[in-house]
């Protein structure tokens, strides 16, 4: 089996490679996410249990937070697996009703329900020989994990409204943001199926507790929507750059993923300046960039617009300087006594790192 580290990838301002950043490849280059991407210790921690385990059968559960990439980490398992030839099935066992969902996992004969109008196979017939990939299992129904837990035990099933048992041989990687001990505890979720997907646990950390991961995203999601989107954004700039370091990330790697790809579209050219970044990343950083100032029909205050205006210029001063005042002062050719007070006066407080 091939490693799957490669040890370059692109820095956000840089033509040259950055050796100490790791890629991951899982896809091809069509696909939409078609790379893991991290030089953090937790993320290389990650690689290398992919390595270790993608050529075995055992069973794993992989755990995080909506969008940290467990989706991704299967396929990428199941590609440098010795199963690799053989199918992938995917199924989000939280996105179907839980009426639907059993023929989908196990299908169904002609006439089991109304509407089964031919038979049907289902995602594990179809994942013969290969894998399959049950997402959030934790929302699945307890009547159902009885029947996934007579899968992993035995290999086998029958259809829904069918008599015939069916035999296969599959791969089962399961995935959940939920704490599934915790479900198990509070009677969700069976004890014995949670032990039975809990040989090889991986657990994904959220993009919060791997920042130094996000400039290399951000330069990969900027090669990859320019190349989709016919664009041509250069990179980042420093203050926009910090901003981002700097917020939370609840939706992890796909809400930064989409932010990218909506600066892209929206910018087009040039380099990502702290202005264009949404308004939420911006308040959430304490940063509020300078916005162009309208006047409308209705007027404006010149005097509140100026000083707000003032409020903002500082305030970016200081955040591009790490709040070293003297240098502060320079960006603005103010004498430092002058901003100090400029920065009582508008009550601007450095925000807690």
């Amino acid at each position: 089996m091939q490693n799957v580290a490669v040890s370059k990838t692109l820095a956000p301002n840089s033509d040259r490679f950055v050796q100490n950043a790791m890629v991951l490849a899982t896809l091809n280059e069509n696909d939409p996410n078609p790379a893991i991407i991290g030089c953090s210790q937790r993320m290389q921690a990650v690689f290398d249990l992919v390595d270790k385990v993608a050529d075995s059968d055992s069973t794993i559960l992989i755990t995080g937070e909506t969008g940290t990439g467990k989706g991704l980490v299967a396929k990428a398992i199941h590609q440098y697996s010795n199963r690799s030839n053989k199918p992938f099935i995917s199924i989000n066992c939280g996105a179907i009703p839980e009426n639907l969902l059993e023929s989908e996992l196990f299908g169904h004969v002609r006439g089991a329900f109304t509407g089964a109008t031919v038979s049907k196979s289902g995602k594990f017939e179809l994942a013969h020989g290969g894998t399959i990939f049950l997402d959030e299992i934790g929302d699945m129904s307890p009547d159902l994990q009885v029947k996934v837990l007579k899968v992993l035990e035995e290999g086998e099933f029958e259809q829904v409204g069918g008599a015939k048992t069916i035999k296969v041989n599959v791969r089962v990687i399961a995935a959940t943001h939920r704490d599934l001990p915790e479900e198990v505890k509070k009677g969700n979720f069976r004890q014995d199926l949670f032990y039975r997907l809990y040989v090889i646990p991986i657990g994904l950390p959220a993009l919060r507790d791997r920042r130094s991961d996000i400039p290399y995203l951000i330069s990969y999601f900027i090669k990859m929507y320019n190349n989709k989107n016919n664009k041509n954004l250069d990179g980042i700039s420093d203050n926009a750059l910090e901003v981002l370091m700097n917020y939370g990330w609840p939706g992890n790697v796909r809400e930064l993923r989409n932010v990218i790809e909506r600066l892209v579209v929206l910018s087009g050219s040039g380099q990502i300046a702290a202005n264009d970044l949404p308004k939420e990343l911006r308040v959430a950083n304490g940063y509020q960039a300078t916005q162009s100032i309208e006047v409308t029909d209705d007027g404006i205050c010149l005097n509140s617009a100026v000083t707000e205006f003032e409020k903002d210029l500082i305030l970016q001063s200081l955040e591009k300087t790490k709040w070293v005042k003297n240098k502060a002062a320079k960006l603005l050719q103010l004498n430092r006594t002058t901003l100090v007070e400029k920065i009582k006066r508008h009550r601007i407080q450095q925000r807690a790192s």
